[in-house]
């Protein structure tokens, strides 16, 4: 089957296989059927098999799958296998939130530079990571190899910022500005609306 064509709530799921396995791997766990997976991740053991079967199956009848193995594929499915250079467009409480997040480094993801257009921000530092002024973004993104950019701008300046990035070298957005963005066909942007996730909280919990 065609990547392309594999659903987007499979995609979703990937992560979440790879953040049980990589806590099994913690406990020192080797291998685990798809039903013991089934029961701590609270999906169904068939759902489990047809979705790793999109990418290869990687169990064995009567064994079930190697852990360390299977977390290691879900990596490179992922794309997490490599280093991702990551710059952050807005310093201001959440895009210093997301540069202090240890985890994203744990996954690869390194934050390398931050930008603002306030004059008291430049200069600072967000856990190693310098907050500079906007207008030097678009080299900075060509001389360091940046492939990614968390968005965390008002909407007023998000698609002019994205399409300096774009211009740039940028492939991927992350984009927490509360709009869609203009931007050409290969770039990938991931749109994070913090309030459509608790209103989706809020209806699943007035359903129950």
């Amino acid at each position: 089957m065609d990547r392309n064509d594999i659903s987007l709530a499979v995609v979703k799921r990937l992560p979440r296989y790879y953040r049980y396995l990589e806590e099994l791997l913690d406990n020192g766990v080797e291998r685990i059927s798809s039903g013991d997976l089934s029961n701590r991740m609270k999906v169904s053991a068939s759902q489990i098999r047809q979705d790793l079967n999109h990418f290869g199956g990687f169990g064995q009848q009567g064994y079930g799958y190697n852990v360390e193995y299977l977390h290691d594929e879900i990596a490179k499915i992922l794309g997490i296998d490599h280093v991702h250079n990551i710059i952050i467009a807005g310093s201001g409480n959440l895009g210093r939130a997301i540069a202090n997040y240890a985890n994203f480094e744990k996954r690869g993801f390194v934050v390398k530079g931050m930008f603002d257009c306030n004059p008291e921000l430049i200069g600072r530092e967000c856990r190693g990571a310098k907050i500079m002024p906007m207008e030097e973004m678009a080299d900075f993104i060509r001389d360091n190899n940046i492939e990614i950019m968390a968005l965390t701008i008002p909407k007023t300046s998000a698609n002019e910022v994205a399409r300096m990035a774009v211009e740039a070298g940028i492939k991927g957005i992350w984009n927490f500005a509360h709009m869609d963005l203009i931007v050409p066909s290969d770039v990938v942007v991931e749109n994070v609306h913090l309030s459509e996730s608790l209103m989706t909280l809020s209806y699943n919990m007035n359903t129950r």
